[in-house]
């Protein structure tokens, strides 16, 4: 079996995030990381390697994203990802989730694997649907939010949360996994994965080598389109009360509910 994982770089969790008036889309300047999402695809992938149940015999995590979206794969590779595939290509930028996953979907054309995970969402977007857009290109069956994963007579049984519970689904491979966050507890690399992450083959590729029709790519190509966005007006200051007398203290925060009609 082969595996691929699609991983994504975002902006790290410490970093505010604010959207670029120039572009109408998430100012990536500060510092990046791996999707925290999607370390529990890679650690669902090292899992079903390290099983008995199936052979794997490669696990490859791909991105689509600018020259710096290198570091979230040699962090998806110290995390025991085989290699590395990287889509680049500034005809890319600005492209919506249905562009994002025709073209990751035209990169796992050429992989051919039996099974593509990925996290439940991105850490910026919050996008939960591009496993399902990916899908659709590659014609594969798709499950989102699953927690448990186990290989049975070459399928996959599938444990899914839902609105009401949980699904038990049995899925025919090749297929595409979105796992959620209760799946696993993502392992930590260890200091020789980390040093040896930069050795293990990293493949990139532009938007022609992937044989991708630029047209439906790009800011131009996306079905979406940024409006005119601006920052949130700025909160005014809090009124501190100071507690030197509790019944004074007392009287006046009521006072200031009782102005807001709270009380």
């Amino acid at each position: 079996m082969k595996i691929c994982v699609l991983v994504k770089e975002v902006p790290d969790a410490a970093v505010e995030k604010r959207i670029d008036p120039s572009t109408g889309r998430i100012d990536r300047s500060g510092e990046k990381n791996l999707n925290p999402f999607d370390t529990h695809a890679i650690e669902a992938a090292m899992q079903l390697k390290e099983g008995d149940d199936v052979a794997v015999d490669e696990v490859v995590a791909v991105t689509m994203g600018p020259e710096s979206a290198q570091r979230a794969l040699h962090k998806a590779v110290s995390l025991g990802a085989d290699r590395s595939v990287q889509l680049t290509d500034d005809a890319l930028a600005g492209s919506d989730v249905a562009a994002t996953g025709y073209a990751l979907a035209k990169v796992l054309e050429r992989e051919q694997p039996d099974l593509v995970l990925l996290g439940q969402q991105s850490d910026d977007g919050e996008c939960y649907t591009i496993g399902a857009v990916v899908a659709d290109h590659l014609k594969m069956p798709s499950l989102t939010q699953v927690i448990k994963i186990d290989v049975q007579d070459g399928k996959l049984r599938c444990e899914r949360q839902a609105e009401y519970g949980y699904d038990t689904v049995a899925v025919e491979l090749p297929a595409v996994i979105s796992v959620g966050d209760a799946i696993n507890e993502p392992r930590y690399p260890s200091l020789k994965a980390i040093m040896g992450a930069k050795k293990k083959p990293l493949e990139k590729l532009a938007a022609a080598e992937a044989s991708i029709d630029v047209s439906l790519v790009g800011a131009d190509g996306s079905r979406v389109h940024c409006g005119d966005f601006k920052s949130p007006p700025a909160k005014e200051a809090g009124q501190i009360i100071e507690d030197e007398d509790t019944a004074e203290t007392v009287e006046k925060i009521v006072a200031w509910l009782d102005e807001r009609k709270l009380i």
